[in-house]
């Protein structure tokens, strides 16, 4: 729970420990629901970034998926919603500054919605990049203010591939060159495939790959191939797993 306080107030983490039921299902908002094992899963899916982190930066690996549910980036500092109780990326992103030193982490969102969560703890932080895209208007109706240090892309529902490209490319990746990051960690959604039952986006597998080879080709120029990616959005599980295979791959 400490290193949930590293993002979290101790009241939210208190006011989410205390609402998982001992049966059924409890409630924290139009969206997010808890049973009993979703406290423990929370857990698990910010310790896993937590562990991928530790593993990319004593060198045992170059990076790491972390195929965790619940999602992460619209957990707020003081608030959960959308699926989220904890931001597994920010968390990430900043044990990785307080442990290792790290003093500029790029973090990345390709999920649908925009990670407001992300964006709420690192809001002017000169240490964190991110640079996102996301439908709009689309939940939660965010993205569209955010200090110099937030890349935030709205684009329009039905927003192919090519255009999204086209965007990184002008977009993301001379902030990121400008940046140098020492640690890449990735807000992973798959919602923006053209399958996808709560998007209204039109990425195909080859999107995904063509944007995980432009995050590596960066993390090898300036952080020795180190990267975290986690697992967020995806809700049409056919297109959800074809899609992580080509991220992984």
């Amino acid at each position: 729970e400490d290193q949930l306080e590293l993002v979290h107030s101790p009241d939210h983490i208190a006011f989410v420990k205390d609402q998982a039921p001992q049966s059924g299902y409890a409630m924290l908002d139009g969206d997010t629901i808890m049973n009993p094992h979703t406290w423990q899963a929370s857990l698990r899916a910010a310790g896993a970034a937590i562990a991928g982190v530790d593993a990319v930066m004593k060198g045992e690996v170059e990076n790491v998926f972390c195929a965790v549910r619940p999602p992460g980036h619209h957990a707020e500092p003081t608030r959960s919603m959308g699926f989220c109780l904890f931001d597994n990326v920010a968390i990430a992103a900043r044990y990785a500054m307080e442990t290792y030193g790290i003093e500029r982490v790029a973090i990345i969102d390709f999920d649908v919605h925009h990670g407001n969560g992300t964006e709420a703890a690192f809001i002017d932080d000169p240490h964190v990049l991110m640079c996102s895209f996301f439908q709009h208007p689309f939940y939660p109706y965010s993205g569209l203010e955010g200090g110099d240090n937030m890349v935030n892309v709205p684009l329009p529902a039905s927003t192919n591939g090519k255009v999204v490209r086209d965007m990184i490319t002008k977009t993301w990746l001379p902030r990121l060159q400008e940046f140098k990051p020492q640690l890449i960690v990735i807000s992973a959604g798959f919602d923006a495939h053209r399958e996808d039952d709560l998007g209204q986006m039109g990425l195909v597998e080859d999107d995904y790959i063509w944007m995980t080879q432009q995050l590596m080709d960066v993390a090898n120029q300036y952080c020795d191939g180190k990267i975290v990616s986690c697992l967020e959005g995806g809700y049409n599980l056919s297109a959800l797993g074809r899609s992580v295979a080509a991220h992984l791959k």
